[in-house]
This record gives C-alpha cells, sequence and structure tokens, in this order.
C-alpha cells in the first residue's frame, strides 16, 4: 500500500489514451470484470472538480442510488479515490483488485493515475453501482478518465494552469477540457469568462450552463454555489436516464455536505486553523471573497504551490487580509523549506492565532499530519 500512499505521485502524469484502454482489454481478456453502469458522469475543469463531484455524489446517494465516486489527489490515504456511497474502498478489496491490475500494469506501463483509474473502474464494476462519478485528473482530452465512454459530461470553471501540458491561453485550455463533453447525451458547464464561453459556444450547441446554487451551503464559500449549481443542475437533467429522482432530497443533501480540505477549520491550543487546496491563482482568486467576509485579519496565510506557478499576483490580493504572507514556493525565494517548518517558527509569534493555509492536496496533507502530531 505505501506505493499507493503519496497524492506526490500523481506528477507521473502521461497524456494518452493507449496504455489505459490496453489495460483495461488486458483485464477483459482474463474475464469480463467491466459492467457499465447505468449511468456514468464525467467532470472536467480547473478548480471546483472535486467539490461538484461530493455535491452530485451526495445529491444522488439522497435519491437511493448506489454511487461510486473516483476523485484526485487523496489528502491522507490513497483509499480517499474510490467510495462506494460515501464508503472507502477496503484494504480487503483493494489489494485483491491489485493482484489482478498490477502485473498487467507494470507490463502495459500505465501510470500512477491510469492505474488508479482502472482500479475504480473495476472496483465499481464489482460493486454494480448505478452511477459513476469519475474527477478528470489533467485536461480531459488525453485523460485516463475519457478513455472510457459517459453518458453526462461536466465543466467546473476554467482557468491558466498546467499551461506545460495545456497551453498557455485560456483558449487553448478549454479546447483540451471541452472533450470531457465528448459522446455525453447530458452536457453541462458552469459559468465561464468570455474567452472560455466563446469556445464552447463553437463546440456544441448541446451544452447549458448552470445557474448558482440557491441556498445556504455548509461548505463555506461563495465560489461553492457555483459548483453546487452544477452538480444541482446535473441532478435535475438526470431525471431523463434515472427516473423519479425527488429535487428536494437532493438540494438538502447538498447543503448538508462537508467536504475536506475546503475552507476545513481545525483548533489546536487556542489557534483557530483554515485549511483550503487552493493553489494555483484560478483558486485563489476565486476563495478572495469569502476571505474578505472573513471576520478579522488572519495573523499568518501560508501559500504554498508547486514550483513552476507564479503566485505573484493573488499575493497581493491576500496581503490586506493577513499580517503576514508566508510563501513556501515562489517565483522569488523560499521563506521556509516546507510546511511543518513554517508552522513551527510562526505560530508562536501569537496568542490564540488565526491562520490560512493555502496549498495542494500534499500540503493540506502534511498541515493535518502537523496539527495532529501537535495535539497529541
Amino acid at each position: 500500500m505505501g506505493a499507493l500512499g503519496a497524492p506526490s505521485a500523481d506528477r507521473d502524469y502521461k497524456p494518452g489514451h493507449a496504455r489505459i484502454q490496453a489495460l483495461i482489454k488486458a483485464l477483459e481478456r482474463k474475464s469480463n470484470v467491466f459492467l457499465k453502469p447505468k449511468v456514468r458522469i464525467r467532470i472536467a475543469g480547473t478548480n471546483g472538480k472535486g467539490s461538484t463531484a461530493n455535491f452530485l455524489a451526495a445529491a444522488l446517494q439522497a435519491n437511493g442510488l448506489c454511487v461510486g465516486l473516483y476523485t484526485s489527489p487523496h489528502i491522507l490515504q490513497f483509499h480517499e479515490r474510490i467510495k462506494v456511497d460515501g464508503t472507502m474502498v477496503s484494504d480487503e478489496a483493494l489489494l485483491d483488485m491489485m493482484s489482478d491490475v498490477m502485473p498487467l500494469a507494470l507490463e502495459v506501463g500505465t501510470s500512477y493515475f491510469e492505474t488508479a483509474t482502472v482500479l475504480a473502474l473495476l472496483y465499481f464494476s464489482q460493486q454494480q453501482v448505478d452511477v459513476e462519478i469519475l474527477e478528470a485528473g489533467v485536461g480531459a482530452k488525453l485523460d485516463a478518465t475519457t478513455a472510457v465512454a459517459a453518458d453526462v459530461g461536466l465543466l467546473t470553471p476554467v482557468g491558466l494552469d498546467h499551461q506545460d501540458w495545456l497551453g498557455g491561453t485560456l483558449e487553448s485550455i478549454t479546447q483540451e477540457k471541452v472533450y470531457i463533453f465528448q459522446g455525453c447525451n447530458i452536457c453541462i458547464s458552469a459559468p465561464q469568462v468570455h474567452e472560455v464561453r466563446q469556445v464552447l459556444n463553437t463546440q456544441s450547441e448541446a451544452i447549458t450552463y448552470a445557474p448558482l446554487f440557491e441556498g445556504r451551503l455548509e461548505v463555506i464559500g461563495e465560489h461553492q454555489h457555483i459548483n453546487a449549481g452544477l452538480a444541482f443542475a446535473a441532478m435535475r437533467q438526470l431525471a431523463s436516464l434515472l427516473h423519479d429522482l425527488d429535487t428536494n432530497k437532493a438540494k438538502q443533501a447538498i447543503k448538508q455536505i462537508q467536504i475536506d480540505g475546503r475552507l476545513q477549520q481545525v483548533q489546536l491550543q487556542g489557534h483557530t486553523f483554515w485549511l483550503d487546496a487552493a493553489h494555483n491563482n484560478h483558486a485563489i482568486q476565486a476563495l478572495l471573497p469569502t476571505l474578505k467576509a472573513m471576520d478579522g485579519l488572519f495573523d499568518v496565510i501560508f501559500v504554498a504551490t508547486r514550483e513552476d506557478r507564479d503566485l505573484s499576483g493573488v499575493v497581493v490580493g491576500l496581503q490586506p487580509l493577513t499580517n503576514k504572507v508566508v510563501r513556501l514556493t515562489g517565483e522569488e525565494e523560499h521563506d521556509y523549506t516546507d510546511i511543518h517548518q513554517a508552522l513551527d517558527a510562526e505560530i508562536n509569534r501569537v496568542q490564540g492565532g488565526k491562520f490560512l493555509v493555502l496549498g495542494s492536496f500534499v500540503t493540506i496533507a502534511q498541515t493535518l499530519a502537523w496539527l495532529k502530531h501537535h495535539a497529541s
């Protein structure tokens, strides 16, 4: 299980469908192991994919459907990526599948993410789920999750990220992500900026745009109304494929869901920490209105990101909200080598401090580990 543990292993990303399709075919030659669910849903976008997937899963489960949910990356353990009705895949089931999958995966040369995707598809088939929800990793056109046919395609807000793989403009990135709708009967997008909408409108007249979700959400963040609205719009359109869906049950389930790593609040020794997986310009910009509405200044905002991302613009936007911005990576210099060192140094400067940690799920996992260690 150790090899599956680190979320950073996803960085071995390999575009293309040839390897994952070869692995699926190799497994099918052994037995007919992949059963198509009633509905398969796939989700792409720059930010909000995981939240949208969780909102939609909750809405469908509230209607009595068995839902397989595949998201990435994980925070604390690989099992978080593969859930059926909110329950993570067990060690036993994972080990049993890996005994069949891993020898063939090594032979074919699938990446970490491609192998994880096949494990999810295999588990959902074994569990005979009614609905599969697959969150794309990078882009859509060459992502592992689009190597299998789907009925529903959802697109969360598109911004600049992963330019080395997807291109340096919003238009080029959208051209990659619009593939999420390929072959789908239901195609829904979240509200998009003008450049993205122009590309989408030239691709298909079948794409509709979801309104914001109406009602108070337990999840903090005004931007979450975009993600919840997309999920709710999908649930409503799914009535054509899955009958007798109760929109009121769905709405209540969406309102009440809690999602780890999205302005997650943790108390420690009189300090208050907020953790959010916003780690690129687009995500942090979306979070800014919510941060501005929170009471008082943060004592410290920690911003961690990959070395290939320039966050200088959003750091300027964060500065009025805090006494200090600490960057763990950046375009100029590092304040600290890692989040543990940064937290050790900064929290002792104030009593009853208010701290915000922004970073990838790797950073969130490291922060949670630090908090657990200091709480014991």
